[in-house]
């Protein structure tokens, strides 16, 4: 029985044409050996597992040769390795500077590769330094390691620097599918999408999961065979839950996630993935963003169909939700509770009034042609024409109203003059003194027959209350302007107006808003005498208690588009 060599020593690359993901890098190299221009001294830095021991012993390979594609000859005696991790005090880089000294036997280069450099301590690095700056001629140091920014300024000078990159997820996924390949193996797409995206862009990760994978599944590798032997959340996962939060299902989501708890997964993780998906699904949106996904082709489409259920504004608010939990997950006392308030939310999102559709959603023409409903043309009201013998501003502001009587002139309220210094707003001195200004306010005495009181009829009253539940329903207090129009004001005499409620909220909320109310009216009016006279009468309760059928019809009453919606959609009472 032949022993098991591990993938990523089976298939490390052997020449620049098999590194994977790091072309600039190797092109930069292979041009530099091909015109003489090589450093000697380079320093390769990046991320693990993305090539850069690799590349050292490529390059070091390359440079004693004729040319750089013949490389079967290796001289390894020419190429010595160097682990700083375990080789990192000052005597290990004095016995390396003393080899220095002598040329190759054979070849041109002696190249000296010293991995993980950032672990040798201060004082080997400082007598590195002469040794760097000015090396023989003969000799090439290639430094290598995973942290640039431990190693010291004055080594980073003496070095050219090339910053090895992640390998993309779609590269690490390709490379797998020619290894995959190579032994005969029969990977799904998403299989090897899901081992690409765990090894978060180290080569070396992907092959050691992809072994793994392998010994548990076999000849045939599937995508529930890698998610159930890595334990990770595959998107079917966070499929589903988007499927119930659009569909407001807050019982079928908490316990979705319970299932998910109870396989082991965290919930840290649930929600980070879960903010993730609701990203996918945002650049899924468009045809210009979606090859921003990492996904197979098969997962895109998934993808699509569902970026269609949803709108933009839910998408955004979904991932702030998301993402405010993850920010508070560490520090919450309660983080299960924390999690399922978060599902709840998003369960619960809401727009213009109507659960979770969007705002511009507009019905296709092909619909209304197979229901046979022709087009309805939409009357706008004419603003103009209901103007009044009042001036109105462009923004609907009310002014005094233009009467033929010529109106008595309003006397001005007098003013206190006072000519006692400000005082501070909060000293004993300044309340005393702002209690004693109210008084003289107080005091203050307007005749009542310097203040018109034209008279006016139940035409007049009704003309002008018409005007300010306009207004009101204009500045957005719809719910005073809905009250005020349940009954019709009453005159009583020439000054008292009578208000009949069918309960006392009514009649407390109109309370609240009278001297509004009493201002305009006895201004428009030119009556300073009118008063408000609120009662409750119950017997408008049964007046206005519709039936579903009743309401219905008083609807249609005002808008008879109505009826039409109701067809559209199937709607029933």
């Amino acid at each position: 029985m032949e022993p098991f060599v591990v993938s990523a020593l089976k298939y490390r690359p052997q020449t620049f044409k098999d590194v994977v993901g790091q072309t600039a890098i190797t092109n930069t190299l292979k041009n530099a050996i091909d015109q003489n221009h090589l450093a000697q001294a380079l320093l390769f830095t990046g991320p693990r597992g993305v090539g850069k021991t690799t590349c050292a012993r490529i390059l070091a390979k390359m440079i004693n040769s004729n040319t750089s594609e013949d490389i079967k000859e290796d001289f390894a005696f020419n190429i010595f390795e160097l682990d700083a991790a375990s080789n990192n005090s000052v005597d290990d880089i004095r016995s390396l500077t003393d080899q220095v000294r002598i040329p190759p036997q054979v070849g041109k280069y002696k190249v000296y590769i010293i991995d993980e450099v950032h672990m040798l301590s201060a004082s080997a690095f400082n007598a590195f330094l002469k040794t760097l700056e000015e090396p023989p001629k003969h000799c090439i140091f290639i430094l290598a390691t995973t942290e640039k920014h431990k190693i010291i300024p004055t080594i980073l000078s003496r070095c050219q620097i090339f910053d090895f990159k992640r390998i993309n997820v779609i590269d690490t996924k390709n490379y797998l599918k020619v290894i995959a390949e190579e032994q005969g193996i029969n990977a799904e797409d998403d299989a090897l999408q899901i081992i690409a995206q765990k090894a978060d862009g180290a080569m070396r990760d992907a092959l050691s999961i992809f072994d793994r994978v392998v010994s548990f599944s076999g000849k045939d590798l599937t995508r529930e065979a890698v998610t159930e032997n890595l334990n990770v959340l595959d998107h079917d996962a966070f499929f589903e839950a988007t499927d119930f939060i659009l569909d407001s299902k807050i019982p079928d989501l908490l316990l979705h996630f319970n299932n998910i708890l109870s396989r082991g997964f965290n919930g840290h993780h649930f929600i980070i993935g879960l903010a993730s998906h609701f990203r996918d699904l945002l650049v899924s949106k468009t045809p210009q963003t979606i090859e921003l996904l990492e996904v197979g082709e098969s997962t895109k489409s998934y993808y699509k169909k569902q970026s269609e259920l949803t709108s933009h504004e839910f998408l955004i608010n979904a991932i702030e939700l998301a993402n405010s939990c993850d920010l508070k997950y560490k520090s919450s006392m309660n983080q299960r509770l924390l999690v399922e308030l978060c599902l709840m939310q998003l369960a619960s999102i809401n727009f213009d009034g109507e659960k979770k559709k969007p705002s511009g959603y507009i019905i296709p023409a092909s619909y209304f042609k197979s229901k046979n409903i022709s087009d309805v043309k939409i009357i706008r009201p004419n603003l103009a024409s209901i103007k009044t013998s009042y001036p109105v501003d462009e923004e609907n502001e009310i002014t005094e109203p233009i009467k033929d009587v010529v109106q008595k002139p309003t006397p001005p309220i007098p003013v206190i003059q006072t000519t006692q210094r400000p005082s501070s707003g909060l000293s004993l001195n300044s309340i005393r003194k702002k209690k004693e200004h109210q008084i003289k306010l107080m005091e203050v005495n307007i005749k009542e027959e310097d203040l018109p009181n034209d008279p006016f009829n139940e035409e007049d009253l009704l003309k002008y209350w018409d005007v300010f539940v306009t207004k009101l329903e204009t500045d957005g207090k719809y719910n005073l302007a809905a009250i005020l129009q349940i009954d019709t004001p009453q005159l009583i005499d020439i000054q008292t107006i009578r208000l009949e409620f069918p309960n006392n909220t009514n009649k407390i909320e109109v309370e609240r808003q009278q001297s509004e109310l009493l201002q305009y009216l006895r201004k428009a009016l030119n009556n300073f005498s009118i008063s408000l006279d609120i009662i409750v009468n119950e017997t408008l309760e049964k007046k206005y208690a519709y039936t579903p059928e009743d309401k219905y019809e008083k609807l249609v009453e005002k808008n008879k588009h109505i009826e039409l919606l109701r067809k559209i959609f199937e709607l029933d009472l």
